[in-house]
């Protein structure tokens, strides 16, 4: 699909901003975070919104569990595992080595129970993400959580450590590195197991991820690249921390574009979705079912839904 011929487009309003990622149910309906804690189940064709819990904080990356349960990365907070029908909150996941997990990301459940979450920074929650791209102090990493509870780190040291996808035979999970601009693969099982490699190299920033039951990844990107930024990450750190706590107004503007990719199991394009009129914008979520792909986002009060073609 070409950047230059984006398909035609609908959006779903919803009863709060910001659905920060957007995951399907078994029964086909969209789930999402908003920023005031709520998590909703939206019907995807009415756009009827139903309240499923609220938790403490910022509700971000989501996974939906075979038992229907949902995972949900809540900043600041950790790990948080939601019962849709009875509303309760349960902490999966709060610290790792004794320190707390203020900024975790995404987090993605492997069939024999294992949990991977990835962390964007370990200095500030989500509020302050602007603090972490600027200064540019790579502090996320990539956890797992055994189905024992015992949490191990596999990666550290990642640039905003962000999306979070297992490949379909679960052999590997790929990680987004939003700062970077690019995707990691960590290899799980066979014989690189425990090693990690550039997976694809991005023209913009890549936020969650989701692997398609056609096995395609699709890369939500929040915006495009931008040479600004790269030059203040050459800056001196004292340099650095000081343009992070100017207004917004003077800091580096993402493009204000709605844009999401699609890759094949070597990092080729297959899809490249991009909406530049403005109507929708910092694309952060997205995920495909069927014949249809549906976009959350960081600012808007609305999903983006768009069919692909046949």
């Amino acid at each position: 699909m070409s950047a230059s011929a984006p398909p035609s487009h609908r959006l779903i309003p919803l009863p709060g901003n910001g659905p920060e990622d957007v995951v399907m149910d078994a029964d086909g309906g969209l789930v999402v975070g908003v920023d005031d804690g709520r998590v909703l189940r939206v019907d995807p064709i009415t756009g009827e919104a139903r309240l499923l819990a609220r938790v403490e904080g910022r509700p971000l990356g989501l996974e939906i569990l075979p038992d229907g349960t949902i995972l949900a990365c809540v900043s600041p907070g950790g790990v948080v595992r939601i019962d849709p029908v009875a509303g309760t909150v349960i902490t999966m996941l709060s610290e790792f080595e004794g320190e707390p997990l203020p900024f975790c990301s995404n987090v993605v459940a492997a069939r024999d129970g294992n949990i991977f979450v990835s962390t964007s920074s370990a200095r500030y929650p989500f509020p302050q993400w602007r603090l972490d791209i600027v200064e540019h102090l790579p502090s996320g990493v990539l956890l797992r959580r055994h189905p024992d509870g015992r949490v191990e780190k596999l990666l550290d040291g990642l640039q905003f450590g962000n999306g979070l996808a297992l490949a379909q035979d679960e052999s590997f999970v790929i990680v987004a590195e939003t700062n970077a601009a690019r995707l990691l693969r960590y290899w799980l099982q066979g014989a690189r197991a425990g090693q990690h490699e550039v997976f694809a190299e991005l023209p913009g920033y890549p936020d969650n991820l989701s692997m398609s039951a056609e096995g395609l990844l699709w890369v939500a990107l929040a915006s495009s690249h931008n040479p600004l930024l790269d030059k203040i990450h050459k800056l001196p750190l004292f340099m650095r921390k000081l343009i992070a706590r100017l207004p917004e107004s003077l800091q580096p503007v993402p493009e204000k574009l709605a844009w999401a990719m699609a890759l094949d199991a070597q990092g080729r394009i297959v899809h490249d979705c991009r909406w530049k009129d403005g109507g929708y914008s910092m694309v952060t979520g997205v995920c495909q079912r069927q014949g249809t792909v549906y976009l959350g986002s960081m600012l808007e009060p609305a999903l983006l839904a768009f069919d692909l073609p046949a």
